[in-house]
């Protein structure tokens, strides 16, 4: 049975619920946070799903704080700069060809650097067990603060030059106090980009990536199914202008899940005890690809079971700032 841990506001507190595929939400007793639980679990020795049915109490009305806007994300550190968000691209099977269309003007006639990635992923990223392939693309999006619940208006910079959802699922993972990663799960994400400065040249995917995301309320412990199918939609103004079935999980991957964590944790820089990582396995289905401009105001909807909340989150654009520079 899965179980599914997620956080939420109670009044001026914070609280934890966890969720299984038969009865109601419960919520979790004597831990405020995600973070809270997972470091109980790793002192008493115990997986995450175990340290929180250990502690299950009353039943609570997930539906009715979903409606009340209070879920937050399901994971987040007490210092926000102690939690990663990363993430790898051009790791699912056809992700190559919206890439490729955006970097094809730049290439001329030629193969694209990105499809070139792409054919190296489906060649060595799926390699014997215990033994590492072929790197894939590797960005980074940002610390704690860029990440978002379900219900939150997903922000772009006044100087991006596009805000566009990208699809997909993230890896939830803390750092034990060996410095070893341990995996608490999986949540629904939003992992939101500016496609249009990227098609300018891939060389700028690293400025595209520096944007806020989004994640569905629930954290999916134990293991991720081979075949996960969920629907991306953008609603603008009470009507879907665009709607498209996404696929993951590693049946529909070119590179396994077990090959993107060595590649990222493979750094020492994040082996740091007692961080939080989120990282984004990457998708193969965008609006941006299909010739979508979004606006303001339009409404990202993204779900897939084994997940059984939607993840939605309005674009909003933020007011443009004045940054100066002072000499100290």
């Amino acid at each position: 049975m899965a179980i599914r841990i997620l956080q939420f506001r109670d009044g001026a507190s914070r609280a934890v619920a966890m969720l299984d595929d038969a009865g109601p939400a419960r919520r979790v007793d004597g831990v405020a946070s995600t973070y809270d639980l997972a470091k109980a679990a790793l002192a008493e020795g115990v997986s995450l799903a175990d340290a929180a049915s250990a502690r299950a109490g009353e039943a609570i009305d997930i539906d009715a704080l979903l409606a009340q806007g209070s879920l937050l994300a399901p994971i987040d550190h007490p210092d926000a700069g102690h939690c990663w968000l990363t993430g790898t691209g051009l790791t699912h099977l056809g992700s190559a060809e919206g890439r490729n269309k955006m970097h094809q003007a730049a290439a001329g006639a030629a193969v694209t650097d990105s499809m070139r990635m792409f054919q190296l992923g489906v060649e060595g990223g799926k390699p014997a067990a215990g033994t590492p392939g072929v790197q894939p693309e590797w960005f980074y999006k940002g610390d704690g603060s860029h990440l978002l619940p379900t219900g939150a208006a997903l922000p772009s910079p006044a100087f991006a030059e596009d805000g566009s959802e990208e699809p997909e699922l993230a890896g939830i993972y803390i750092i034990d106090d060996e410095g070893r990663p341990r995996r608490l799960g999986f949540a629904l994400a939003n992992e939101f980009s500016d496609h249009i400065v990227e098609r300018g040249n891939y060389l700028w995917l690293a400025h595209s990536k520096l944007r806020h995301a989004a994640l569905g309320a629930e954290l999916l412990t134990g293991d991720l199914p081979q075949d996960v199918r969920g629907t991306s939609r953008v609603v603008r103004d009470g009507s879907t202008i665009w709607e498209k079935p996404f696929l993951s999980g590693e049946a529909n991957m070119s590179h396994s899940i077990a090959n993107l964590e060595h590649h990222h944790f493979k750094y020492a820089l994040f082996r740091r005890p007692g961080d939080i990582h989120v990282h984004f396995y990457g998708t193969a289905t965008l609006s941006f690809a299909d010739g979508i401009q979004t606006q303001d105001g339009d409404r990202f909807e993204i779900e897939a079971a084994p997940f059984r909340l939607p993840l939605a989150n309005p674009l909003t654009t933020s007011a443009p700032e004045t940054i100066e520079i002072l000499p100290l």
